[in-house]
């Protein structure tokens, strides 16, 4: 398995995730050795906290319109729930 060994921190979502998805892709072909199956999980779970990171910087960042009681059009965060 060949993953570049970029610093997570630096990839932008999608980078993450399809490295992630290389990273199941191997591991599930099950034709990587013991050590490197080890490493490349380790490596898959930081690029899965990585991209969750990514998903909850995005969603604080969305808004929604809403129509102010005088009709006017404001923003307001997005309703966690």
């Amino acid at each position: 398995m060949t993953a570049a060994k970029t610093d997570i921190a630096t990839l932008s979502f999608e980078e993450a995730l399809a490295e992630l998805e290389q990273i199941v892709r191997g591991l599930e072909a099950g034709k990587v050795k013991l050590d490197e199956a080890v490493g490349a999980y380790e490596r898959g779970a930081a690029l899965k906290r990585h991209c969750e990171s990514k998903l909850a910087e995005a969603k604080a960042k969305v808004e929604r319109i809403v129509l102010s009681p005088d009709g006017t059009l404001a923003t307001a965060p997005l309703d966690p729930a």
